[in-house]
This record gives C-alpha cells, sequence and structure tokens, in this order.
C-alpha cells in the first residue's frame, strides 16, 4: 500500500485518460486507464499498464493486440463506465465502442491507436506491455483532452499554458545567446 503523504505526491501528475481495448475469440472487453503512454521517439511504442484481475487482460495477451482511444473532455461518462469493471454493469453499454479496420475503437474519440505486444513486465500488481503501433486513426482531434490526477479528478485539458506569441524556448534561448553560449544544437538529438 502506498503511504498517503507519497500518494498525494503523486497525486499532482495529470495525465490524458483512454480506454484501452482487446478482442479474441469474438469477446471484446475494455478498461479506463491514465497509465498508457508513448515510450519511445525513434519507433511507435507505446507502454499500458493493466491489472491481470481485470477482464481485459487476458484478451490481451490471448490476442497478442490491444487499442487505445484517447478520450474528448465530454467524454467523462465513457471513461467512467469503463473505469468500474463493465461486468458489473452487465455490459449495458454497447454503444460506447465501434469497431474501425477490425479494432474495438471508442465513438467519437479524439483519435486511437491499434498496437501489437512484443514485451512484458511484471510489477507488483499491474503488468506492463510494451507494444508497437501498426494502425492508427483520427476522430476529433480539435476537441479538448479529458484528464485525469486523484488529486483533481476528471478535467478538460482547455486552457493554454501561455499566451499566444509567448515563447518560453525562444526567451531561454536568447539568454543563453545573451551569456555567450552557443545556441545552435550540433547534435539533433540535443533537441530530443
Amino acid at each position: 500500500m502506498i503511504d498517503p503523504e507519497l500518494k498525494r505526491a503523486l497525486g499532482q501528475a495529470a495525465k490524458a485518460v483512454e480506454v484501452v481495448a482487446a478482442t479474441h475469440d469474438g469477446i471484446t472487453r475494455a478498461y479506463t486507464s491514465h497509465w498508457v503512454t508513448q515510450v519511445s521517439f525513434e519507433e511507435p511504442i507505446i507502454m499500458a499498464s493493466v491489472s491481470p484481475k481485470h477482464d481485459t487482460y487476458p484478451l490481451m495477451i490471448a490476442s497478442g493486440q490491444f487499442t487505445v482511444s484517447f478520450l474528448a473532455g465530454d467524454q467523462v461518462h465513457v471513461g467512467q463506465y469503463f473505469s468500474y469493471p463493465g461486468r458489473r454493469f452487465h455490459y449495458i453499454a454497447p454503444e460506447y465502442l465501434s469497431t474501425v479496420n477490425n479494432h474495438p475503437v471508442v465513438v467519437d474519440c479524439l483519435s486511437w491507436v491499434h498496437a501489437e505486444i512484443f514485451d512484458t513486465k511484471t510489477m507488483a500488481d499491474h503488468e506492463l506491455l510494451f507494444a508497437r503501433v501498426t494502425d492508427f486513426g483520427y476522430g476529433r482531434l480539435r476537441e479538448a483532452p479529458l484528464v485525469y490526477s486523484s488529486r483533481h479528478g476528471w478535467r478538460v485539458a482547455s486552457e493554454k499554458a501561455r499566451a499566444p506569441g509567448e515563447s518560453p524556448r525562444d526567451e531561454l534561448l536568447a539568454r543563453l545567446a545573451a551569456a555567450g553560449y552557443e545556441t545552435t544544437p550540433t547534435d539533433p538529438a540535443d533537441d530530443a
């Protein structure tokens, strides 16, 4: 169990909300997550953290693949449905998922990616699944995403963090130049 004080510190992290789905032998299951992330710049590789107790997990493992739908700010109801195991809701909301290119995708999501698992890592209570993206699609890209933090709960990420025309990077580069430092990277990896 995580110490409550540490949990409060970790709760400051806000992350995008996704629905992770898998299909195997004609059965589809899905769960809400905020623990999916891109883990490579060079290749389209993502990592999903899933509890082996969740009914989606065996389908992910058996099929060797999963689909991630990134939710829009107005899709809290979809996120809430899949955050509570669907079996407890008796799978009463099949309209939240559609099939696109034979992949289970949340209807009207921002975008989605489909990935094939190539490695796993067992953690204390979750399994990390590393997967290569093999297909993707767009939905409502212009909409604000749904985000979550345990401190703030569900939020819509719609406010810009900087004023129009403001560039903190340009300001820092100007500071470097004023201090006599080179501001042109010699190695492209320096910008990563």
